[in-house]
């Protein structure tokens, strides 16, 4: 098959590998599109994955093709969403079904090989059937929109009529979709780019402040006639934008931490003093809840794309041929180009 072999920081080669040996409980998934994420970069370009050689990719979509079991062979001509963490099942987290939390899991794309390739071995366990109505585009995208709900699960919903999305790449958008899906009434998005906020009109309702034009403070202030929002959800992870984004909620409000940290984190005196005197409550989020069970972020996300309430696919911005993946990383890391998800897709008989 071929497949993209990540050989050493920086080199990623295009080229023929053997199938993979499927082991118990594992089916071959022929990949059908795979979406680039904002970490496959400093994956691929600076840091390099846990081990060499690797196939990265972990946002991916397809149809089984072989089962290891015969208990398997009904899976054969599926069509599939793979939830990449392969949990340990023994930790602590895994006892409780917490497997996004588990303390030594595996990973496809990162750990071991993943969608970048023809076939990925995927463990049963991982896949989500796929019902009429959810493209493979949008079955590449359910990581991230998993990730995105299982940010917003995070907090008490309850009674929020007001929210920021601080960060407009893929997840703040998907963030935007859920929320606008949800009827959150009075819903803002803070952004630095009039590409983000033409893309974010055309798939979620909310008004948008351009924080290189205008002080996001100021905006919300005037929004909300100086109370604060009631939820704010951080998606960058630097430090202005975390401090910006704890300023801009009301007092008792809530601050959902979303974004990945590009560097140490630090709070300004005067942020942390409002996070005690107004009580304010912080969330972490991680990854998203699989647990085969109706209730968890990926069958609730399944539902929610065929019934039409969230269009993950709507944010995709460039598509590539699956032998042009250079291509599309080459864009994602120009940043003059403007970019929300770069997907690559092959088509199959």
């Amino acid at each position: 098959m071929k497949a993209y072999v990540l050989e050493k920081v920086g080199q990623l080669t295009y080229k023929d590998v053997p199938n993979p040996q499927l082991q118990e409980d594992e089916v071959l998934v022929e990949v059908v599109n795979a979406g680039i994420c904002g970490s496959d970069i400093p994956r691929i370009f600076k840091t390099g994955t846990y081990h060499f050689p690797t196939i990265p990719g972990h946002e991916f979509a397809g149809i089984v093709r072989q089962a290891a079991g015969e208990e398997n062979k009904h899976l054969v001509g599926k069509k599939v969403g793979v939830f990449p963490l392969i949990p340990c099942m023994k930790c602590e987290p895994c006892n409780g079904k917490a497997y996004e939390m588990c303390r030594s899991y595996n990973y496809l794309g990162s750990r071991t090989d993943g969608g970048f390739a023809e076939y990925v071995a995927v463990p049963v366990w991982n896949l989500i059937a796929l019902p009429s109505g959810v493209s493979f585009e949008d079955a590449a995208m359910l990581e991230p929109a998993c990730v995105a709900l299982h940010a917003i699960r995070q907090a008490d919903m309850s009674h929020v009529r007001s929210a920021v999305v601080y960060g407009c790449g893929t997840i703040g958008t998907l963030v935007l979709q859920w929320l606008t899906a949800m009827g959150v009434e009075n819903l803002y998005a803070v952004g630095t780019r009039t590409e983000q906020q033409d893309l974010v009109a055309g798939v979620a309702k909310c008004m948008f402040c351009n924080c290189r034009e205008e002080n996001p403070a100021d905006f919300i202030k005037e929004q909300t006639q100086d109370a604060g929002v009631d939820i704010v959800f951080e998606c960058v992870g630097v430090n202005e934008s975390i401090n910006n984004a704890v300023s801009l909620v009301r007092a008792g409000g809530q601050v959902v931490l979303v974004g990945n940290p590009a560097g140490d984190i630090g709070f300004d005196k005067q942020i942390y003093w409002k996070i005690l005197r107004q009580q304010l409550k912080i969330y972490g989020t991680w990854n998203s809840s699989f647990t085969k069970e109706e209730e968890d972020d990926w069958h609730q996300a399944v539902k929610a794309i065929q019934a039409g309430k969230i269009r993950p696919s709507a944010q995709i911005t460039q598509r590539f041929s699956f032998d042009r993946l250079h291509d599309g990383l080459e864009v994602m890391r120009d940043k003059a180009v403007f970019t929300n998800k770069v997907m690559i897709g092959r088509k199959v008989p």
